[in-house]
This record gives structure tokens, sequence and C-alpha cells, in this order.
């Protein structure tokens, strides 16, 4: 019995709320033929936990509680100072080219192409970093706006989409909130790369 109640508890920690995804505005169909999209990421505005605390309010807070219980605050601070460029931003685009790859529209979305006509922003609105504690483990979701605007004319917007919880988690026990995070990331490209591949062929 006691097995019984743990699988079920396990079960229930491991279900998420559904990512929710909305074209704003606009359509992915300008995109036929196009060979490279620019991708810039926008962590300006970003919230984090419920209680909606800005980065810094959450890193501080973080990093003083993990100094208080293990002494490794200063060097989680650094860990996650680092995991923009070390593990969010590259699964975002590693997902969005594989699967745009395997649905054959032949677009490269990378950073730093900035001679390419249009941008994909990734404005990172919110973040929630999910647990993992054995049996029981809550992924991490991510909330993102996206949006391609003209390279030489920022002002011109031509699609805006809402992506809405993004999960992040992975097979098995992952003790890393940013690793976590960085899979919430993955599937926001993954879901990218399918809406864009459906409107386009």
């Amino acid at each position: 019995m006691k097995k019984i109640v743990t699988l079920v508890l396990f079960i229930a920690s491991s279900v998420v709320m559904a990512q929710k995804t909305k074209i704003e505005s606009g359509d992915f169909k300008f995109l036929a033929g196009v060979k490279e999209v620019n991708v810039e990421f926008d962590y300006s505005n970003l919230k984090l936990m419920k209680e909606n605390l800005t980065e810094e309010q959450y890193v501080t807070n973080r990093a003083t509680e993990l100094n208080e219980k293990k002494g490794v605050g200063d060097i989680w601070k650094k860990k996650w100072q680092g995991s923009k460029e070390m593990i969010w931003n590259p699964k975002f685009l590693e997902l969005i080219n594989v699967v745009s790859s395997k649905e054959k529209t032949n677009i490269s979305f990378q950073e730093g192409l900035t001679s390419a006509k249009y941008t994909l922003i990734v404005e990172v609105v919110w973040i929630y970093p999910g647990w993992d504690v054995a049996m029981m483990k809550q992924p991490a979701k991510v909330t993102t706006n996206l949006k391609i605007v003209e390279t030489a004319n920022r002002s011109n917007t031509l699609v805006v989409m809402s992506s809405e919880n993004a999960p992040g988690d992975q097979w098995g026990s992952n003790f890393s909130n940013e690793t976590r995070i960085g899979e919430g990331f993955a599937k926001t490209g993954k879901t990218l790369a399918k809406v864009i591949a459906k409107q386009i062929k």
C-alpha cells in the first residue's frame, strides 16, 4: 500500500500545466523561402516564481538561502548568471533548428545574423524553476513572448506569438534548476518550429 501511495504522489507531482501558445498578431507565412533568421534573447522584463520576483530579488534571496544552508550561494549565483548563455539560449536554438530541419523548412535560426532580413526576439517573461527531491518533483515552466521584426526596421513587427508555461523536465532525476529551465527553453523552440512549419508548408 505504501508503494502505491508513493507512486500516486510521484505521478501527481509530475503533472504540469500544459503549454499554451497563441498567435497574438500576424502569421509566419512570410518565412516561406527564407533561409536564415537572426535571434535575440531579451531578459530585461523577467519575473520569477509565483510571487513575480524580479531576477535581482530572486537571485539575492536564493543565494542568501543557499549560503545559510550549505554555504554555496555565491557558487550558485555564478552558475545562474552563466545559464543564459551556456544553457537556456543554446537549448532554444538547438531545438528550433533540429525541428526546422526535420520539418524541412530549411530555416537557420542563429544569434548574430545581423545581415538577416528578419529577427526573432525571444522575450523571456516568467520562469518557475521547479524542484526535484527524489520521488517528488515539479518541472520548470518558461513563459515567453516571441516576435519577428524586420532587422533593419524594428518597429515593423510581422508576427507575435505567446508561449505560456512551456514545461522543463528530463527523464529520471534532475536536481539542477538551471538545466530544468533549459528544457523549458528547448520545448519553446520545438513548439515554435512546429508552428512555423505548419503555416509555411
